[in-house]
């Protein structure tokens, strides 16, 4: 196993404000990835925020992956619920789901 904590992930409503509260607030420089998604940078660990449709309700944590399938395989037999089935997006491919505490996290492997 290679899984490492690796991403974190802002829900907003308004996705401008809240860039522009961590550039004020922290210093924190944002890359653009159109109208619902900003990339953090400089903030310690890598992130986004995401003001989507399908966006999580709270903050969610993202940990890295070598082998997607088999981290999904590990995170059923664990006791995790999938909450959303593996997807592509731009830069790799990921899964969500649910710890039996209720913390909603996700998975992604990258496409390199």
């Amino acid at each position: 196993m290679n899984e490492q904590i690796d991403y974190v992930e802002f829900p907003s409503g308004d996705r401008a404000a809240t860039s522009a509260f961590f550039t004020a607030a922290f210093g924190w420089d944002m890359t653009s990835y159109g109208p619902d998604y900003d990339g953090l940078n400089g903030a310690g660990i890598d992130g986004g925020i995401d003001q989507g449709a399908g966006r999580v309700a709270a903050t969610m944590v993202i940990v890295r992956s070598d082998d997607l399938d088999d981290a999904e395989r590990r995170v059923i037999a664990a006791g995790g619920v999938i909450t959303r089935a593996q997807f592509d997006f731009p830069g790799g491919r990921r899964f969500h789901f649910r710890e039996p505490g209720g913390n909603e996290m996700a998975v992604w492997i990258s496409r390199d």
